[in-house]
């Protein structure tokens, strides 16, 4: 199944891209959290829709297009989680950094992930304990590797301020990488980072993909008091502040 879903994934990185080459106007917009949502976005959520349920009907799905309410998925053990295109402000900046994100949750944790970067054309993607990289047209298996310094990865666009610029203060010596979207699971995921550390605000789709790759390539993805992410459903689809470390 690991392969529909990359197809699938695909498929919606061709409909984002079909707008971000200007064959169709953005059409930006903002939600009531004043976070921007373009004609991409939708496109790629209809897609990657569609193509769920044709693919696993019985396997419910929360997009971040389009969330059922607590009440119809409270009891949920088992469904698809996806963002159809994560790093909207990196769309709309046109600088690549953006990403189609599945996951499929089971029991609370991301057992299958797939992150596809359309402009880099640079697929990862993770199940049954494994991880991997696909790029023109090699696939690779990936893990975590060490490295001193540290390369710590950073969100481009979503400043954590003072709880991140103490942080790094106290990491001792390091090196930072600012980066879009759900990549940065993916850079610690295949070792070429060390540690992404996340103070601001992040959504559960956000996660639940680069989570799953992180995870089966070796790293830990837990919040500041230890515990591991955690996608069983709640009324709120805000994550607490973790950390993506290979220690």
């Amino acid at each position: 199944m690991l392969e529909q879903i990359c197809q699938l994934a695909r498929e919606a990185g061709d409909a984002i891209m079909n707008i971000y080459d200007g064959q169709a106007p953005l059409d930006v917009s903002h939600k009531s959290d004043d976070s921007p949502v373009t004609a991409a976005d939708i496109a790629a959520h209809r897609v990657i829709i569609r193509g769920l349920q044709q693919l696993t009907p019985e396997v419910p799905i929360v997009s971040e297009e389009d969330p059922p309410a607590f009440e119809v998925r409270q009891h949920w053990q088992r469904y698809w989680l996806v963002d159809p295109l994560d790093g909207t402000k990196e769309f709309i900046k046109r600088n690549g950094e953006f990403t189609v994100n599945i996951a499929l949750i089971v029991q609370g944790k991301p057992v299958v992930g797939v992150v596809y970067a359309p402009v880099l054309g640079v697929m990862y993607s993770a199940a049954e304990g494994k991880a991997w990289k696909e790029e023109n047209g090699q696939k690779t298996q990936i893990k975590i590797r060490d490295a001193r310094p540290p390369l710590v990865v950073v969100s481009r666009s979503h400043q954590d301020g003072d709880e991140l610029t103490e942080y790094l203060k106290q990491l001792g010596e390091h090196q930072t990488v600012a980066i879009g979207s759900s990549l940065k699971f993916c850079l610690v995921a295949e070792g070429k980072a060390q540690l992404y550390p996340r103070f601001g605000p992040t959504n559960s789709w956000d996660t639940a993909a680069g989570h799953a790759v992180a995870l089966a390539a070796g790293a830990h993805v837990h919040d500041w008091k230890g515990r591991s992410l955690d996608y069983t459903p709640r009324e709120s689809f805000l994550n607490p502040g973790f950390r993506v470390s290979i220690f």
